[in-house]
């Protein structure tokens, strides 16, 4: 295997960054969860249903019938690009939008144009392999590919000097996996000390392995300012396709985590593996990374449950404690699941978090503020599935505070779908950009 880890040129703080995997979760037809703020902070107000307008040129499938979406009072929502495959976002320093296309191996700049038209779009850089997350550090542009993240120099829309940061990273071309890998898809984000931090995604969903592989899977990996060997610096990530940074410099993933967990307590379906349970466990997790932080995974699973184990539990997902998993762990000698810090918010089950980025000062309008936004991509096999959506999660204090809904309604009533929204940034202008894969668009989202 390709040695970890080349040069890293240092630089500033990331402008918006990755995601990857495809897992999920939310009731279907459902009404948009609750928008209340963090605690102590403003109530913001329920969302209202707004109609997708698409600009000229960009009014193809799906949107050649009138689509909506329920936003905040007023907000807009314009079709303002048509990107096949549209994943991950960055904005350059020169104020185009990057998007990521893994199916097609390249990577599409946006630059905006005149009020109301689309923008015009070329390709930055093609021929990579399953290219995904990006992220800025001045004018160094990081593209991770499936096996290694690359370097390049940023200038005037076009890129050069290409130079390969981290190598020898785990894809389905790698020999001890024989083409088994369900997470290929990197996410980069850069500190603001230069370091730079790689998302590996796990194997499958229970494997094991994958945390003494070496490169290890299921990790964050990072790389110190100036560049150096790439290290693990959190591990039991089975998916940490969301990688950002906080306002304060803090690292972030959100989580994709495990599917079909056998039900953990006493009783008569104590190792089952439960509809009713799978649905709303383990919870999806958003949580700050420190040096050596294990998020579990597949040994210790972070649960929502007040009332652990009763079906008729009430839910929460700020600041969850793990439980052990029984098909992997039921005597806690692989991991001790009582001493890993719980969670700091999180999401339902198989929501499948994939983009994550932070909107800082004065961050979104109104009464939500600074926070981080997420893509939620929705559910592949819950029953009944989980709706896609954009998350918002305020800042304040220094931590996020809950999950409130921003943007949804791309999911009819019988589990349908014309759209998964994968990321959102917030623009030079203020507004909200949204990639969106199965529709595959860009959306551009206004306050009044």
């Amino acid at each position: 295997m390709k040695t970890l880890a080349r040069g890293l040129v240092a630089g500033g703080m990331a402008l918006a960054l990755a995601a990857c995997s495809s897992d999920g979760d939310s009731a279907s037809g459902s009404a948009p969860r609750a928008t209340v703020s963090a605690s102590g902070q403003a109530e913001v107000p329920a969302l209202a249903t707004t109609t997708v307008r698409p600009l000229a040129g960009t009014g193809a499938a799906p949107f050649d019938e009138p689509r909506r979406l329920q936003a905040p009072p007023g907000w807009t929502v314009e079709v303002w690009a048509r990107v096949p495959g549209a994943r991950l976002l960055a904005w350059t320093p020169d104020r185009r939008l990057l998007v990521s296309r893994p199916k097609f191996g390249d990577v599409v700049a946006l630059a905006p144009g005149a009020a109301g038209a689309a923008p015009a779009a070329s390709t930055l850089v093609g021929g990579l392999n399953q290219p995904h997350g990006l992220a800025f550090a001045g004018g160094t542009l990081y593209l991770a590919e499936s096996d290694q993240v690359d370097g390049f120099t940023y200038a005037a829309g076009a890129v050069s000097g290409k130079r390969v940061v981290v190598g020898g990273l785990p894809d389905a071309k790698s020999p001890e996996l024989g083409g088994a890998y369900a997470h290929a898809l990197k996410s980069v984000a850069v500190g603001r000390d230069g370091a730079l931090y790689v998302s590996v995604g796990s194997t499958g969903n229970i494997s094991a392995g994958d945390r003494d592989a070496s490169p290890q899977r299921a990790s964050i990996l990072r790389v110190p300012p100036g560049g150096g060997p790439a290290a693990v610096f959190a591990r039991g990530v089975r998916n940490g396709t969301g990688l950002a940074v906080d306002p304060g410099g803090g690292v972030w993933t959100a989580v994709n985590n495990r599917d079909n967990i056998a039900y953990p307590y006493d009783g008569d379906d104590h190792g089952k593996v439960l509809t009713w349970y799978v649905n709303d466990h383990p919870l999806e997790p958003l949580a700050r990374l420190t040096q050596g932080r294990d998020l579990g995974w597949p040994y210790c699973n972070p649960d929502p449950d007040l009332q652990p184990g009763q079906k008729d539990s009430p839910l929460s997902y700020t600041h969850r404690p793990f439980v052990r998993d029984v098909e992997t762990n039921a005597d806690g000698a692989k991991l001790d699941c009582a001493a890993l810090p719980p969670v700091e918010q999180g999401m339902g089950a198989h929501s499948a978090p994939l983009g994550l980025s932070f909107a800082t000062g004065p961050g979104l309008p109104g009464a939500y503020g600074p926070g981080a936004l997420v893509g939620v991509h929705g559910s592949w096999n819950r029953k009944p599935p989980r709706a896609p959506e954009v998350s918002f999660f305020a800042w304040r204090d220094g931590t996020l505070g809950p999950q409130q809904t921003l943007l949804t309604g791309f999911q009819a009533g019988d589990g349908s779908r014309w759209g998964r929204p994968v990321m959102a940034v917030q623009g030079p202008d203020g507004a909200l950009y949204v990639s969106d894969d199965l529709a595959g668009a860009v959306y551009r989202v206004t306050a009044p």
